[in-house]
C-alpha cells in the first residue's frame, strides 16, 4: 500500500513545519549533490528559512559568484547594481595591492631575486639603505630620549634625597628643643619642691642696730 499524497501548503504546527524543513533541505542539498556528480553540472543552492538563516551549496569545482555570474551572462538579466559592481572592482584592487606588496616584501628578504633586472635590484638596494638609516634615526631618537628622562630622574631623586635629609634635620632638631623643653620643666619644678620642703625658716635681721637698747 503505498504513501498517501500530501497535499503542498503551508504546515501550520511550527514543529512540524521545522521537522519538514530540515528533512527537505537535506534531500534537496543530496539531490543537488548527486546531478553534479553523475552528470558533470555545475550546481549551485541557496535556501533561506523562514528564521532567515543561510544554507548554501555549490558543486566542489565552482563557486557560488562564478554560478550567479554565469545565470547573469546567460539570463540578460542583472543581478548587480552599480554600487555592487564598484565594491566589486575595489575589492580586486585592493586584493591586487596587496599581491604586490607581499611580492616587495618576499624581494625586501632577499628572496624571489632571479626574476628582477639590474636596475629593480638597485632600487631594492637603495629602499634597503633609506630603511637603515631611518632605523637609526629611530634609534638615537629613543637613546637621547631615554636619557634624558634618567637625567630628569636623576636630579628628582636628588632632590627629594635633599628634601628628606633636610626633613630628617628639622625633626631632629625640633625633638632636641623639647627635650631641653621637658629637662628644663623638670629642674624648676624640682627646685620648687625641694623649696617647699625644707624644715627650717629664714629670719631676716634688721641691718640697722636697735638704737633703744643702747638707752
Amino acid at each position: 500500500m503505498g504513501r498517501g499524497k500530501i497535499e503542498i501548503k503551508r504546515i501550520e504546527n511550527s514543529t512540524n513545519r521545522q521537522v519538514t524543513f530540515s528533512k527537505r533541505r537535506a534531500g534537496l542539498v543530496k539531490k543537488a549533490r548527486e546531478i553534479g556528480v553523475l552528470c558533470d553540472a555545475e550546481v549551485g543552492v541557496v535556501i533561506f528559512s523562514s528564521g532567515g538563516k543561510l544554507y548554501d551549496y555549490c558543486s566542489p569545482r565552482t563557486s557560488l559568484s562564478r554560478i550567479l555570474e554565469k545565470y547573469q551572462t546567460n539570463s540578460g538579466k542583472i543581478l548587480w547594481d552599480e554600487k555592487h559592481k564598484s565594491l566589486s572592482a575595489e575589492i580586486d584592487r585592493v586584493k591586487k595591492e596587496n599581491d604586490n606588496m607581499q611580492i616587495e616584501l618576499r624581494h625586501l628578504k632577499g628572496e624571489d631575486l632571479n626574476s628582477l633586472q639590474p636596475r629593480e635590484l638597485i632600487a631594492i638596494e637603495e629602499a634597503l639603505q633609506n630603511g637603515q638609516t631611518n632605523l637609526r634615526d629611530k634609534q638615537m631618537e629613543h637613546w637621547k630620549m631615554h636619557k634624558r628622562n634618567g637625567k630628569m630622574l636623576e636630579d628628582e631623586h636628588k632632590l627629594l634625597s635633599f628634601r628628606m635629609a633636610y626633613q630628617h634635620q628639622q625633626d631632629v632638631e625640633l625633638s632636641g628643643g623639647m627635650r631641653e623643653l621637658e629637662i628644663g620643666y623638670h629642674q624648676v619644678q624640682h627646685d620648687r619642691d625641694f623649696t617647699s620642703q625644707m624644715p627650717f625658716t629664714f629670719r631676716v635681721q634688721p641691718s640697722h642696730p636697735n638704737l633703744q637698747e643702747d638707752e
